[in-house]
């Protein structure tokens, strides 16, 4: 790892050579009782004091060039539909992310920065679905999934953090925060992100669904076509004021988008307001009917 060629000890420096040796500035003079040549050198101590300290800012250079951890002082890219909820506007480099819940809000973090050719890992999330995550525009080739980790999760998601950009998992128990700040470190170093599904200890963000609507359905008939969903970011330990956005979470084409503003309804009622697992549709009458489809999958 370090070059050793042309330094020398201390000792070295001030020791005599062997007798008959040549001296850097001519042939040995003869000196002493006995008559025996012995060998002279002139010590410049101001000159290998230099070229002491010149290999050592040498050497002190390139470890640091091994060692400085990759920072991107832009963040990760972000997804469209969240870069009001976090700050900045990206994922810091070395952050970490927990989704409540949602597998497709947590899928929708790794999206952006999937299709600008970064490597993500998925850890411990069995749900996770490749159709759907092809059909977001993450990038196949570079996703790792490892979906049943057993009890190592914690160290098979310290060993994907070394390699990709964004590491996906989903907690098993409690996560100890000298293990999430060790984690957090690592990530800094390399360059990477953590997206934790759950709960994760000092969290820069923690983004849950706090109410959503879904469309499509009629009275007995007709298919779920999108949500519409609000979804609330928090700071770490409550720091700041939550923020809120409206996002299509899917949309009907699948992606995940702003919503557009709601439109009022005639006899003042709005068809698709957040705030419950429903849907709200007006008859002729003028009467709204609140239709609740059974549990549905986020």
């Amino acid at each position: 790892m370090f070059e050793y060629e042309g330094m020398q000890t201390a000792a070295a420096l001030l020791s005599p050579g062997p007798e008959g040796a040549t001296g850097p500035d001519g042939p040995a003079r003869p000196g002493g009782r006995s008559g025996a040549s012995r060998p002279t050198r002139r010590v410049d101590h101001l000159g290998d004091a230099r070229a002491a300290l010149e290999r050592i800012t040498s050497l002190r250079s390139r470890v640091s060039e091994m060692e400085a951890p990759r920072v991107d002082v832009q963040g990760l890219p972000t997804a469209d539909a969240l870069r009001s909820l976090l700050p900045g506007g990206a994922i810091r480099v070395g952050g970490s992310y927990a989704v409540q819940e949602s597998v497709l809000l947590a899928m929708t973090m790794l999206q952006a920065a999937s299709a600008e050719g970064a490597w993500c890992a998925v850890v411990g999330v069995p749900s996770f679905g490749v159709e759907a995550a092809a059909a977001m525009g993450i990038d196949l080739e570079r996703l790792v999934l490892v979906p049943d980790p057993g009890d190592q999760w914690l160290t098979v998601t310290a060993a994907l953090a070394d390699v990709a950009q964004i590491v996906l998992t989903r907690p098993l128990g409690r996560v100890v925060p000298g293990d999430a700040s060790r984690l957090s470190a690592r990530l800094r170093q390399r360059g990477g992100a953590l997206v934790a599904l759950g709960t994760w200890p000092g969290a820069d963000v923690t983004l849950r669904v706090s109410g959503s609507v879904w469309t499509g359905i009629g009275d007995g008939h007709g298919y779920l076509a999108e949500r519409r969903a609000t979804v609330t970011a928090s700071g770490r330990a409550g720091a700041g004021r939550p923020v809120s956005a409206d996002l299509l979470l899917p949309a009907a084409d699948g992606a995940v988008r702003p919503a557009a503003p709601l439109v009022a309804r005639a006899g003042g009622t709005d068809t698709g307001a957040p705030g419950g697992v429903g849907s709200a549709a007006v008859d002729g009458a003028g009467e709204s009917r609140v239709l609740r489809p059974v549990a549905v999958a986020s």
